[in-house]
């Protein structure tokens, strides 16, 4: 009788996730897989028949587990598995055992006693804590990759409740700095009853020793980075990475240092796990499952960034991986308006426009198309933005001083900064507050004077030069204050963590080209705990580098869901930002 062709089939039984020998047969086009009925068995059966396998099967099926068990796996055994077949005895598993965590996680209970918890969860996140709790009970690291505004803080809470920390073995929670004040105060609020020291700034301790005098130890990236022999000292039970795309490189100090630390689990909690290559996705797996996907080089060269190897790699972290969309499980939201607001710019604009791109390309060479485009950036914000002098770098275009003067003629009417006063003094009228997103810092400068003295107004930045400490407070009084109040902000010091839902208006009044950027800001405002309609608008020039930028976030948000990569402008999309002829009339 023929020989089936060998695998190794993981499946689920009465005892849980078991190993065994089995075979493939395929009748008429039909494959069946056949599974022996121990771990020694070198034959199947198929129905009254007997069908054999090649006599080395079950060692190959041994030396495939190497130390695990062939009963009593997990997923995590399942899934690292499943990661290193790539030659040998191949891996059958059940469909069951593959389903993407938000499957299970949807049929559990949706309301759950947690101890000491000051609130209720809501329905999704009463779940989440359940399926979290459950693969931390087995032993595994997983990554919480809700969208934004669904309240994953409020979940990891939860979860430390349902398992508290011991300061002998406590968890950490890593944070960027401005983050830090909020997760204070979200312990606080949610769970009194934890003890929380939060290591960071001068007189923190010097010693291993003194992180274990409480259960929870709060902290930023930086510190870690800069205590790192201390932090690496102790063996905590679990390590919370918040906002883990911080970490997603895994050539910087800061990813260096998390590795280092004994850990029983890390949970890394991000909104977008992956932002701009798939490698960005390895470096967090490897967080919360070391070794799962095999080294860094292995990775690189078995999932190519492209299409195929996305979907190839989503298949595979998926368990592990909880990502749920605020459409899909908060649907007792309020309505989000998304508005584009495209606008052309007047004749004198336009060839100022042109005659910036034209000199720049012959001034910089090879490096002219990405100098270009920042400076045609700059433009579009406001031409007051350009240094009116040759030679600027690209590192300078972003902090460039008002001169006070227009270097372009009719530039002191620029439709982009028209339009946003319009919406801003408009929301004002009906009683909204307003969040302005632009990625120069300048442009705060330049809209607070264009919208001049309005009664009773609270205006603020917060930006880069903001201290992360006084970023909570800004926002505290941005949502107290009872007249008109207008923020502006840069995404990338102020896109992530902040709870501002006092605002009903967002205006992104600078086009990215990081779609996750651009989705984090918003998610400020319209989140869990916004009870109003939120409208979104976004200011973008016709037939400029900003045109380019908004078709480009478009298609990489719709490429995100299948984990295909984005990040950086590619050649083409520079050749065709650069290749735009904006219009000459208003």
């Amino acid at each position: 009788m023929r020989l089936l062709s060998p695998v190794l089939v993981l499946a689920r039984g009465e005892g849980g996730i078991y190993a065994r020998p089995g075979g493939i047969r395929t009748v008429r086009g039909s494959r069946h897989v056949l599974v022996a009925d121990s771990i020694d068995h070198d034959w199947v059966r198929d129905g009254s028949s007997i069908r054999p396998l090649p006599a080395d099967t079950p060692a190959e099926v041994s030396a495939s587990l190497g130390a695990r068990a062939p009963d009593g796996l997990v997923l995590a055994d399942v899934l690292a598995l499943v990661a290193a077949a790539t030659s040998g005895l191949p891996v059958e598993v059940a469909p069951e055992l593959l389903v993407p965590a938000e499957v299970p996680v949807s049929v559990l209970p949706d309301a759950i006693h947690v101890p000491g918890l000051q609130g209720t969860p809501y329905p999704y996140q009463a779940r989440g804590i359940r399926w979290m709790h459950g693969v931390l009970a087995r032993g595994a690291g997983l990554i919480l990759a809700d969208e934004m505004g669904l309240g994953k803080t409020l979940q990891i809470i939860g979860l430390l409740l349902l398992d508290p920390p011991a300061n002998e073995r406590p968890v950490l929670i890593v944070c960027p700095g401005t983050l830090l004040a909020n997760w204070e105060r979200e312990i606080a609020r949610f769970a009194p009853s934890i003890d929380a020291r939060v290591h960071h700034g001068a007189l923190r301790p010097g010693t291993a020793a003194g992180l274990t005098t409480c259960p929870l130890v709060l902290t930023t990236y930086d510190t870690l980075v800069s205590d790192r022999p201390i932090f690496a000292g102790v063996p905590w039970h679990l390590v919370v990475c918040d906002e883990a795309q911080a970490v997603r490189n895994p050539d910087t100090a800061r990813r260096r240092a998390l590795d280092g630390l004994e850990r029983r689990a890390c949970i890394p909690v991000t909104g977008t796990p992956v932002e701009n290559t798939l490698l960005d996705l390895w470096s967090l797996v490897d967080l919360a499952l070391p070794g799962l996907l095999g080294n860094r080089e292995r990775f690189e060269d078995r999932y190519p960034d492209g299409s195929d190897a996305a979907s190839m790699l989503a298949g595979l972290t998926a368990p592990v991986v909880l990502r749920r969309r605020v459409a899909d499980v908060a649907q007792d939201l309020p309505e989000r308006i998304d508005i584009d607001v495209p606008l052309d710019f007047g004749s004198a604009l336009a060839a100022g426009y042109r005659r910036i791109r034209r000199e720049t390309l012959a001034e910089y060479g090879a490096a002219g198309p990405l100098v270009a485009t920042g400076r045609l950036s700059l433009f579009c914000a406001h031409p007051r933005l350009v240094p009116p002098t040759a030679g600027a770098n690209t590192s300078e275009f972003e902090d460039a001083a008002l001169d006070g003067r227009d270097h372009v003629e009719g530039a002191s009417a620029v439709p982009k900064l028209e339009r946003a006063a319009e919406l801003v003094l408009e929301a004002f009228g009906n009683g909204q507050k307003v969040l302005v997103f632009a990625v120069f810092n300048r442009c705060a400068e330049l809209l607070f004077e264009r919208i001049g003295p309005v009664s009773g107004l609270l205006s603020g930045t917060i930006n880069g030069g903001t201290p992360s400490g006084e970023r909570q407070g800004i926002v505290d009084r941005f949502s107290a204050h009872p007249g008109p109040a207008l923020l502006v902000l840069n995404p990338r010091a102020a896109g992530t963590g902040l709870n501002i839902t006092a605002a009903t208006v967002v205006i992104h009044y600078t086009p990215v080209w990081n779609p996750a950027l651009e989705s984090q800001a918003s998610a400020r405002a319209y989140r869990r705990g916004q009870e109003r309609p939120v409208t979104v608008y976004r200011l973008w020039y016709r037939d400029t580098v900003e045109e380019v930028m908004i078709a480009r976030c478009a298609t990489r948000l719709d490429l995100a869901a299948g984990a295909v990569p984005f990040g950086k402008p590619g050649a083409g999309e520079l050749q065709r930002a650069l290749e735009m002829e904006p219009g000459e009339t208003l």
